[in-house]
């Protein structure tokens, strides 16, 4: 059982969106829809399923549905049609109270724009959640402190928002996430907000974070290079239809249509695609060169070796931590790596 289902969610906005679902199952465009009725269609028919402790990308152009989506995993939005599975749960038959629960414990969010209290200090941020699940002082302070430590804002803990930058404040937003040890986190444009080096910095510090943790996140982005840093998977949404799921490395080789074609034709396909994708498994390899090779780990990216491989024109050698051999790269399959589909 994958940790949430989206089965055939519709969301349509106006005053009768009951009455437009049909328009939008028989076919007609969202601008047509909006122009004939006044309402407007947030997801048509989103269908995905989201594993525990993977980190799922949606991504997608303003407008495309993405941040309508997250919202409805906790029913900050309800859908005009379709189930949002959790754990097997359809969140849509929870009570107020169970809803209230599910929010408080299931599921955590961080928010664009920090979404901090200006009047509370960091701790104090940090602790929110654990103060309205009624957490006492001294073990919310433990875990406050141990959270402000993995985001490193140690030594922070009793400043107030508005001495603290925009990168820390975001860090913030992070470790309040993190506090109340929920399964699931949301993460809505998190790191948009942020000046590049702040925002590779967070990135890098999730990746960090989750390497231990293993939570299951969903992350909305309308960055590229974000997605392909952070998904373990990636689903990309236009004008609220999902077009395509799949890993980092099968949106850029295999993109199902020209919006995604577009979105990846100037990817630097080195810097996302490890050896092992593209090698041939050794088993399989007839007649390659074998006298000048250059050995290469299997979870290596391109970028990593490639400079090594122009200057001697070798064909290489994968092999895993260990030293075995996995399998083999030639030139000419480096070099299809690097260009097929653009």
């Amino acid at each position: 059982m994958s940790k949430i289902e989206i089965n055939n969610v519709y969301k349509i906005f106006g005053s009768n969106p009951k009455s437009v679902l049909p328009m939008v199952k028989e076919g007609s465009s969202k601008e047509e829809i909006l122009e004939k009725t006044g309402h407007t269609v947030g997801l048509d028919n989103v269908s995905m399923k989201i594993e525990e402790g993977e980190i799922f990308v949606c991504m997608g152009l303003s407008g495309s549905g993405k941040s309508t989506l997250i919202r409805h995993l906790n029913r900050l939005i309800d859908p005009t049609e379709g189930e949002i599975l959790v754990e097997g749960t359809d969140v849509m038959t929870l009570s107020q109270q169970k809803l209230i629960d599910f929010r408080r414990h299931k599921m955590s969010m961080v928010f664009q724009r920090f979404g901090l209290f200006p009047h509370k200090t960091v701790i104090q941020n940090v602790g929110y959640g654990l103060e309205i699940q009624g957490i006492s002082d001294e073990e919310r302070k433990k875990i406050c402190m141990n959270k402000i430590e993995a985001v490193g804002l140690s030594g922070f803990e009793n400043q107030y928002p508005n001495q603290l930058s925009g990168g820390m404040q975001q860090r913030v937003g992070l470790a309040r996430a993190l506090a109340t040890d929920t399964d699931i986190m949301l993460m809505d444009e998190a790191f948009s907000a942020l000046d590049p080096l702040i925002r590779s910095d967070m990135q890098k510090q999730l990746l960090d974070l989750q390497e231990q943790l293993k939570k299951t996140i969903v992350f909305i982005t309308h960055d590229l290079d974000e997605s392909l840093r952070l998904g373990d998977h990636i689903g990309i949404l236009n004008a609220g239809k999902l077009v395509q799921v799949g890993s980092p490395v099968d949106i850029i080789m295999n993109p199902a249509d020209e919006y995604v074609a577009a979105f990846v034709k100037d990817v630097n396909r080195a810097k996302v695609i490890k050896a092992k994708v593209i090698m041939t498994p050794k088993e399989k390899v007839n007649g390659i060169d074998k006298s000048n090779l250059l050995k290469v780990q299997e979870d290596q990216f391109i970028e990593e070796f490639l400079p090594q491989v122009v200057c001697t024109n070798a064909n290489c050698e994968v092999v895993d931590k260990k030293g075995n051999i996995k399998g083999y790269i030639t030139n000419k399959e480096l070099k299809d790596s690097l260009t097929k589909g653009k």
